[in-house]
């Protein structure tokens, strides 16, 4: 299997500045059969279940998947087809919208932090931390609702601003894989004239109505202002330690493989390891099997 996990096309390099536009979203490296691609996904969705046994029963780590994305480029079907066959009990997937009262009256990462994965688990993030210095840059008047005591009004909202967040969210990131969990971001990265075509297939397929909303449309008119909020992103936030990877999203077949593709090679150069039983308790085990022998 083909590891993309330091192919340029997908990994946002560290230290460098980026483009969303640098990045192609039709990018398929050289699968270009659908079919067979699936039938990779399939066994790579096998791959994971042993390697979460594993993950659980070594219990040094835990891993923390961060999806980000414009609305349709694909983040809740990516979770469900690369995540499919991951045992519930030790995997929690959150999704992050509009900040609630409560959430507002603490740090921006507070409410995801409530959330991180203890060691031995995977945690998904469906939108993140990283809402604010997207979403809330896009619209900055958001601020004023987070009560914070240098933000009085928009207007003094400046670059030094965003470089605080930026040194905020690489710390704490930093801090979480060096103490155990790995932490791995995906940027699905959908065209414009792809988003439309998926926005149009909601509004024309009844069982597709109850994800379109009027305000996705809205949104789309920022569309400008949120590729450069995210190209910012790629260049503040791609750290050594927590790289993100661009995933192409205009095919969906080639996105969900990508990311399999990364969350495996990764959790592969972990070395992750069973428990090996002192000699005293694999005594205790054989006088066991000989008592039940013995029934």
């Amino acid at each position: 299997m083909e590891n993309f996990l330091h192919n340029p096309a997908i990994i946002a390099s560290p230290g460098k500045k980026h483009k969303v536009s640098d990045f192609d979203c039709k990018y398929t490296a050289h699968l270009t059969n659908k079919k067979e691609t699936v039938e990779q996904l399939k066994e790579n969705v096998d791959a994971l279940i042993e390697v979460q046994e594993r993950l659980y029963a070594d219990n040094r780590y835990a891993v923390l998947l961060v999806f980000q994305a414009m609305d349709a480029a694909g983040k809740d079907g990516t979770i469900k087809h690369v995540m499919s066959g991951l045992n519930p009990q030790g995997t929690q997937v959150f999704s992050f919208k509009t900040p609630s009262d409560i959430e507002l009256e603490h740090d921006y990462l507070w409410r995801t932090n409530r959330f991180l994965p203890p060691r031995g688990n995977f945690g998904i993030y469906n939108r993140s931390y990283y809402e604010e210095i997207l979403i809330v840059k896009v619209h900055p008047e958001y601020l004023l609702r987070q009560h914070l005591p240098e933000v009085h009004n928009i207007d003094v909202i400046h670059k030094e601003f965003w470089a605080k967040r930026y040194r905020q969210i690489n710390d704490m990131e930093r801090h979480l894989v060096e103490n155990g969990t790995i932490v791995m971001k995906f940027f699905l990265n959908v065209s414009k004239d792809e988003q439309k075509k998926r926005f149009l297939k909601r509004i024309e397929d009844d069982s597709r109505n109850w994800k379109f909303s009027s305000a996705d449309v809205k949104e789309r008119h920022h569309w400008d202002k949120y590729m450069d909020a995210y190209s910012d992103m790629l260049s503040h936030t791609s750290t050594d330690i927590a790289p993100w990877y661009v995933i192409p999203a205009d095919n969906k077949w080639f996105m969900r493989y990508a990311v399999s593709n990364l969350i495996i090679n990764k959790l592969r150069e972990l070395d992750l390891q069973f428990p090996r039983l002192p000699e005293e308790e694999k005594n205790r085990l054989e006088e066991a099997k000989v008592m039940l022998m013995n029934e």
